[in-house]
Order: structure tokens, then C-alpha cells, then sequence
């Protein structure tokens, strides 16, 4: 039984979807004014890891993700750049979308935009003012009654008379003299001068933030869904605006689950322009491999807070390449499995694999727990080093020892790190050609081809004890960055690039 931890019920539940083996997940998406930032991606990747995990587990989910494409960040910025509204948003939500695939997240199933869903929000406006839980002003705004709905602030944990006892009085400032009280918040707002504007029954104008995601939610999965989402900054007001709204227009549950991933902070401290430690998505990118950062942000449970810095980074950077080189171990060793006796016990090689999915779907099933499942995996890559270590593999060791490899690649799938091919090694430098002329006699221009006859070299000179040779090999080429890596199958050599 999979448990998540449902930010509503302030507990960890058994999860239970509406329609057996099918799962229906909403996650607020982004507002397209700017690039997205690497707390935004956080947010991002965790649920991406949710739903990859959820199919791998045999459901079918249907995910829905909205972009707001109509705000007041956005008509601030096209006021700002000389352009329309259309325009900012069009260049952002493309933006959104490639860096979403830079770090390998999947297309939601449904990606629905605000600007297309107008006539959906005015007929869930007009619903809560025929029901009594909304009014509109002269002016031709609509706020919704928080008053109207009993169950307001249940979410978040927020009591409606502390709230109202604690909040500014903005009346004094002459900004909400329209609104009855002051929790009250907007579903439609008269248009301005300038602004994007649709024509409804209060008059030109433009929907509220909550209003897009209550529409799309239900359009797309239906009432109740399973799983609503988001960042924890999401919680109050807009999740819990979404909530009253929706409940209180149909009378039935909105989302069976909330579930909300934990902020992100730079070196300790809350990213914020005003600290200059705001970074931008595809800046990190520039300097930082996607499968680092994936891999980075998935060693914190999703939802504490993620601490992001240039040490996390290179750490994280280490660990996955302990994986990586595991992979190419067992790669080595299957490539080269020439032995004539069984070196590897085939049962004990089943059961690491047996342990290991065991451990994965007990870490993964108790609320997504990212962390604990990659420490299973790094334990699991000691283990299969352990296993092929000073062996020489069997065609039957190779048939033991392959599901090893694939359930490394697997696993490491589910959390969006890819490893099924392994880069090719990088081309070696030039500079091997005279070390290879010198020591090998090689002539030639191919510099595989040289590392090869150095490696003959070196073997010979080996069997030889002419360890100065030897040495001479193992040194020239290591200060080329290239390193000789001694097997029970013959030298490996490793090379970045």
C-alpha cells in the first residue's frame, strides 16, 4: 500500500485512487512572465519523480498541468518591453517547456493555458454568484464570500476569525472598499485600460488567479481527482482558495490528496533577488549536467527543504558518477565474460536483485521517499562491484550478473536519470599519438588505435618486469587525464574528456 503524506489531513494516509489502477494528478504549473528559477524545478522534478514512479507501479496517471498565461506579472513585463501580453507569454511558455525537457520532465498528459479556458471560468463564476457564494461590485470585479463556505482555512490550517483579527485593514488605503470582508478574493476583475479583456455578465475583464486551476482541474479529471499538488508557498491562499471554490460550487470533494514539495534555499538561506541568490533554471544548466541536479534534488525527501549550493552540486556530481562507473564495470565484465568455470553464485546474484526492488517499492511506497530509495541503490552498486571484483565471468556468470546492470538502469529511470546508454568515451587527445610513436612504434593518426598499442605495450612490459615502461605508459597518458584501470579481464581505460 503506497502512503503519502496529504498536507490536509496533516498526516500520512493510505492512498486509495477514485478508479482502481488509474491515478488523476494535478500540478499548478507556471506563470509565464520569465524563466523559471531552480526552486520552480524543484517543485517540478519531485512530482515528475511521483507520476514516473506511480507508472512504474503499473498505474495509468493522467496528469494535468496549467499554464497561466494571462496575469499581472505578465501585462506588467509586456507593459515594461513595449509588447503584448500575448507575446510574454507565448516566449515564456516555450521557454517553460524546453527547460522542463532539459531536465527530462515529462509532458504532462494535458497542458491546458488560462486564455483558452475564459468561457469555462465565467460559467464557475456565475455559479458561485447564483449559489450565493460570490457578488459582484459595481465595478464590475467578483470576489468570492469566504464566509460563505464553512470549511475555509481547513487546508491550510488557518482559522477565518484569527485571520480577519490579523489582517492590514487596506480600507484605510482606499484599495478594497469594494470587497464585503476582507479575506475575500477576486474571480473576475473588471478590465483596465491597455489589459487583456473578455466580454462576460459583469462586463469586460479577466479571471482571478485560483479561479484557472479549479476549472481545468475538473474539466480534465472530473470531481473528486486523486492528487492535487504543488510548492508549500501554494498552500494559502491559492490551494486553499481553489478548495473553497470548488467545493462550494459543485458540493463535492475537490481533491481526495494535497500534497506539497518542500522549499528550496541557497547555501542556507532563502533564494531571493534581494540576497542575489536568485538562479535561473537554465543558467544552473550551463555549468551543472541535468542527471546531476535531478540526482541532487532526489537525495532530499521532496517535501524538506532542499538546501542548493556549489558543494551539494559537486557532491551529488561524485555520487552519480560512483554509479555510473559501476555500470561500466559490469558493462566491462560482460563484454569480456570469457571464463571457462562459474565464478558468480546465480542465486545470490537474483537474491541482491530480489533485495534491492524490495527495498526500493518499501522506501518509494511510504510517501515517495527518494532519499532512502537512491541510499538502497548506492548499496546495491557496492554490493555489485563486490560481486565482480578479481572475476573473470562465465557466459552463465554474464546471464547472473546482467540483471545486476539492468536493474541499476531501471530503477534509476524511475527517478528520471537516465543511464540506459552510456556515453561513448570521449575522443582522445592527439597527444597520445607521439606517446604511442615513442613508446609502441605506433604510426598512425588514430588515437583509439594508439591507446590500444599502449595498452600492448604496457602489457608486455609487464610480463617482462620492465616496470619502467610500464610505468612510463601508466604516467604519459595519466597526465593526459586518461587512466589505466587493471581487470581480471585486462586493462580499462578511463577517459572524460
Amino acid at each position: 500500500m503506497i502512503r503519502i503524506y496529504d498536507t490536509k489531513m496533516h498526516k500520512k494516509v493510505d492512498f486509495e485512487p477514485v478508479e482502481h489502477g488509474k491515478v488523476k494528478m494535478y500540478v499548478c504549473g507556471p506563470t509565464v512572465y520569465n524563466y523559471i528559477h531552480i526552486g520552480n524545478a524543484r517543485t517540478f522534478i519531485s512530482f515528475d519523480m511521483i507520476r514516473r514512479y506511480l507508472e512504474w507501479r503499473g498505474f495509468d496517471v493522467v496528469f494535468v498541468q496549467n499554464v497561466t498565461d494571462v496575469d499581472d506579472k505578465i501585462i506588467a513585463k509586456a507593459n515594461e518591453e513595449g509588447r503584448s501580453a500575448a507575446d510574454v507569454a507565448e516566449e515564456y511558455t516555450k521557454a517553460f517547456i524546453d527547460d522542463m525537457h532539459a531536465v527530462n520532465v515529462k509532458d504532462p498528459t494535458v497542458r491546458p493555458k488560462a486564455t483558452q479556458e475564459i468561457d469555462t471560468m465565467i460559467a464557475l463564476v456565475q455559479k458561485l454568484v447564483d449559489g450565493g457564494h460570490a457578488y459582484a461590485t459595481e465595478d464590475g470585479d467578483v470576489y468570492f464570500s469566504v464566509r460563505s463556505f464553512p470549511g475555509y482555512g481547513s487546508l491550510s490550517g488557518r482559522n477565518v476569525d484569527e485571520m480577519e483579527a490579523g489582517h492590514r485593514d487596506l480600507r484605510t488605503e482606499g484599495i478594497e472598499d469594494r470587497k464585503n470582508a476582507p479575506l475575500d478574493f477576486a474571480l473576475w476583475k473588471a478590465a483596465k485600460p491597455g489589459e487583456p479583456a473578455w466580454e462576460s455578465p459583469w462586463g469586460q475583464g479577466r479571471p482571478g488567479w485560483h479561479i484557472e486551476c479549479s476549472c481545468m482541474s475538473k474539466k480534465y479529471l472530473g470531481l473528486p481527482f486523486d492528487i492535487h499538488g504543488g510548492g508549500a508557498d501554494l498552500v494559502f491562499p491559492h490551494h486553499e482558495n481553489e478548495r473553497a471554490q470548488s467545493e462550494a460550487a459543485d458540493g463535492v470533494t475537490f481533491a481526495n490528496h494535497w500534497m506539497h514539495g518542500g522549499m528550496l534555499q541557497i547555501n542556507g538561506e532563502k533564494m531571493s533577488k534581494s540576497l542575489n541568490n536568485f538562479f535561473l533554471l537554465r543558467d544552473i544548466l550551463e555549468t551543472v549536467d541535468p542527471n546531476v541536479l535531478r540526482f541532487l534534488m532526489l537525495q532530499t525527501h521532496y517535501r524538506s527543504p532542499l538546501d542548493f549550493s556549489d558543494e551539494r552540486v559537486n557532491e551529488a556530481g561524485v555520487a552519480l558518477e560512483r554509479i555510473k562507473n559501476a555500470l561500466k564495470t559490469l558493462d566491462w565484465a560482460l563484454e569480456n565474460a570469457n571464463g571457462e568455470t562459474d565464478a558468480i553464485d546465480a542465486e545470490a546474484a537474483a537474491a541482491l536483485v530480489r533485495e534491492l526492488r524490495l527495498n526500493f517499492i518499501t522506501a518509494m511506497d511510504d510517501d515517495f521517499n527518494s532519499s532512502k530509495a537512491l541510499g538502497d541503490v548506492f548499496d546495491f552498486v557496492g554490493s555489485a562491484n563486490a560481486l565482480v571484483a578479481g572475476k573473470t565471468l562465465s557466459a552463465a556468470d554474464a546471464d547472473a550478473v546482467r540483471p545486476i546492470r539492468d536493474a541499476i538502469v531501471e530503477l534509476m529511470g524511475v527517478f528520471g536519470v537516465d543511464l540506459s546508454a552510456q556515453p561513448e568515451t570521449a575522443a582522445y587527445p592527439v597527444e597520445v599519438l607521439a606517446i604511442a610513436a615513442e613508446i609502441a612504434g605506433f604510426t598512425g593518426d588514430d588515437t583509439a588505435a594508439a591507446i590500444d598499442a599502449l595498452l600492448e605495450a604496457r602489457a608486455s612490459a609487464r610480463a617482462e618486469k620492465n616496470w619502467a615502461v610500464a610505468d612510463a605508459v601508466r604516467d604519459q597518458l595519466g597526465s593526459l587525464g586518461i587512466t589505466i584501470k587493471d581487470t581480471p579481464q585486462g586493462a580499462q581505460v578511463e577517459y572524460a574528456g
